[in-house]
């Protein structure tokens, strides 16, 4: 038996990846077909037994959604969620709307490729003008942050999703896992890979 039990899971699918347009901090509710996602993930988890004691999730929509769909399927809606934006998807800065064609076709593949799958490479800055800040940047969800609304990220790489990750990981999920609760992440790709790769070095 393995000494710590952590399930990690990508939420399922929402709009804007059908579109394959850069969703980040947009909020999304799940497509159809993401919630038949989530419906599945759950079915399998409560196949293989497992019962959770604690779920995680970022603040957005999708991720929360996921949780609720999965505990739902498992006859497990009363373990407790706590949600936190420092499990948010990567903030993806001037990006944010773009589909991800167009955006190749504008500054190239290659510049696309560097600001998507590099580790350290943030891509532009989120400014004011941008069609979705104050939708961002407006919201409740972030007013109640362990950080005040000016110092939330303008945009990330996939570093600084891990650098603003881990306390929250070290300070509120590592205790849990080591009272010995089986914890679910309901998260995102990039929030996702960046544990990924703190957990697996």
């Amino acid at each position: 038996m393995a000494k710590y039990r952590l399930v990690i899971l990508r939420h399922g699918e929402g709009a804007w990846n059908k579109e394959n347009r850069f969703c980040s901090w947009v909020d999304q509710k799940l497509s159809s077909d993401g919630i038949k996602e989530a419906r599945n993930s759950g079915k399998h988890l409560k196949a293989l037994g497992f019962e959770f004691d604690l779920v995680f999730t970022s603040v957005l929509s999708r991720s929360i959604q996921t949780a609720w769909i999965i505990l739902e399927e498992m006859g497990q809606e009363w373990v407790p969620i706590q949600s936190s934006w420092r499990l948010n998807e990567r903030h993806y800065g001037a990006l944010i709307g773009l589909n991800r064609a167009e955006m190749a076709l504008n500054h190239g593949e290659e510049q696309v490729k560097l600001w998507r799958r590099s580790y350290d490479v943030t891509p532009p800055p989120i400014t004011e003008s941008h069609p979705y800040y104050e939708e961002i940047y407006n919201d409740r969800r972030y007013k109640c942050c362990d950080v005040s609304q000016d110092n939330l990220p303008k945009a990330e790489s996939l570093k600084d999703v891990l650098d603003r990750l881990l306390p929250y990981w070290n300070e509120k999920i590592v205790p849990e896992l080591k009272s010995g609760k089986m914890i679910l992440i309901s998260a995102h790709g990039n929030s996702s890979r960046a544990l990924l790769k703190h957990l697996e070095g």
